[in-house]
Parts: structure tokens; C-alpha cells; sequence
């Protein structure tokens, strides 16, 4: 499996307050930017794969309400996790 409890703790401790901060925004938005480029990667080899984009819009959208949700919380956290994952312009 491509996302082991491993990884995960990894995700978030790197980008959360701790490796048991599953609930943080920036935690939750780390993950979720990690499977939007799993899933990316693998629609480039299987371009029919049609459950597979749905999954990755579902994604990409639950990613967009939580990054809406802190940049109305805290502008500066917002700031500071979009310039670490890169995910913005």
C-alpha cells in the first residue's frame, strides 16, 4: 500500500503539532496533498481509471474546504502551509 502508518505519522509529524495530531488543518491538508499526488501520478499511467478521478476530485475538494477554513481561522498558518507544500501560485 502506497500510504503506510508509517508515512502517515511521518506526514504528521512533519506538519503537525505531533505524530498523534491527526485533527490539525495543516496535518489533514499534508495528507491530503500527499494522495492528490499519488492519485495524479497513477491517472497519468491509466488515463480511463474513471472511479480513480472521482476519488481525486473528492479529494481536492475536501482540501480546498480546509484550506477555506484557515484562511478565515488564521491567515498566517494558511500562508505558511500553501509556501511549504507549494500548493498555490
Amino acid at each position: 500500500m502506497y500510504l503506510s502508518p508509517e508515512k502517515k505519522r511521518e506526514i504528521f509529524t512533519k506538519h503537525g503539532k505531533s505524530e498523534n495530531d491527526t485533527g490539525s488543518p495543516e496535518g489533514q491538508i499534508a495528507l491530503f496533498t500527499y494522495r492528490i499526488n499519488h492519485l495524479t501520478e497513477h491517472l497519468k499511467k491509466n488515463r480511463k481509471d474513471f472511479a480513480t478521478e472521482k476519488a481525486l476530485v473528492d479529494l481536492v475538494g475536501k482540501r480546498r474546504r480546509i484550506l477555506g477554513y484557515l484562511k478565515d481561522r488564521d491567515i498566517t498558518r494558511y500562508r505558511a502551509i500553501i509556501a511549504e507544500l507549494g500548493i498555490r501560485k
